[in-house]
């Protein structure tokens, strides 16, 4: 008997699972909205031409949702007396940016589709239309993902990747996630659009035996021993504002800006990955999008879980 009822438990389990699985599709504001995304993405790129700086801003803002009980606009909610808002933790104070713009994007869905299109499906649906403003690749978003209605800022101080850490680091916080190896290779060249503060290679730049020399002397004239903790670096030098694999070529040169750049390539596991990517733009593009769909379906809350927000930065 408790063979069968365990059995029985596991199947009930598995059904659960598939029926969640079952309600993020592409076509799921079909007939619900089906502006919704024409709708989101002309309010990304407007704010893409306005700045281009804000493609990548929201691609990361979209990873950074998700690292964090999932991709569940957990991260755009603000300080309450009952919600620790993720937007102070350490990786995202001061840092991620972009929620002004997620925010407009929801007011025009609300005006067409009123309490609808939930927050979490937008940041999705924005971090796909910004890789593709910026020439990186698109891809079919699966929708569906309803809204958090707590946060956990202990979670992205713990979860998150730091810039400070070391291959094995990052791979098992990938891991963790359900994302491979090449996933996060793939993920991290979303960095050829992106830019950094002084802070966080000032190591890297004045004390790193990893680097170019002449790269480093470059970086250093933005970038004091002392002082300047805010100022910006493209993290990659060569072609700064278009998406393509020039950011692993730079890897294979040693100039990677942030330390946990360059760990992708430095006589590691993920080397190979690296190598590849530098010669085939159209494989990692092809395994950019794919990861980004795998890292768009990480603990999605469905059904009647979690709620649709009439405004993204706080709970109903």
């Amino acid at each position: 008997m408790a063979v069968k009822a365990a059995a029985a438990f596991i199947l009930m389990l598995f059904f659960l699972s598939t029926a969640c699985q079952a309600k993020l599709s592409s076509s799921f504001y079909a007939k619900s909205c089906p502006k919704a995304e024409s709708t989101i993405r002309t309010a990304i790129r407007t704010a893409i031409a306005r700045e281009r700086r804000m493609a990548a801003s929201l691609i990361r803002l979209h990873f950074h949702d998700c690292f964090v009980q999932g991709c569940d606009a957990s991260i755009l909610l603000d300080e309450t007396s009952s919600i620790q808002s993720e937007k102070t933790a350490g990786p995202n104070d001061n840092s991620v940016r972009g929620y002004e713009v997620i925010e407009k994007a929801k007011s025009k869905v609300e005006k067409i589709c009123p309490g609808v299109v939930s927050c979490a499906d937008i940041i999705a649906v924005a971090a796909r239309d910004a890789s593709a403003y910026v020439g990186g690749p698109s891809w079919a978003v699966k929708l569906g993902r309803r809204d958090s209605t707590t946060a956990s800022r202990h979670l992205a101080n713990t979860d998150l990747p730091a810039f400070t850490d070391s291959l094995d680091k990052l791979t098992s916080r990938f891991q963790k996630k359900g994302l491979t190896a090449r996933d996060m290779v793939a993920l991290s060249g979303s960095h050829t659009i992106g830019q950094a503060q002084c802070f966080t290679f000032r190591d890297r730049i004045y004390n790193a035996s990893n680097i170019d020399a002449g790269f480093a002397r470059t970086r250093k004239r933005r970038c004091p021993r002392t002082g300047g903790q805010a100022n910006l670096a493209p993290l990659d030098l060569v072609t700064p504002n278009s998406f393509d694999n020039n950011y692993f070529k730079n890897l294979m040169r040693n100039k990677g800006l942030l330390h946990s750049d360059q760990v992708l390539f430095n006589g590691g596991s993920t080397d190979s990955i690296v190598s590849e990517y530098s010669r085939n733009h159209a494989k990692f593009s092809s395994d950019f999008a794919s990861a980004m769909i795998k890292m768009g379906n990480i603990y999605p809350l469905t059904g009647s879980a979690g709620q649709i927000r009439r405004i993204c930065s706080a709970v109903n």
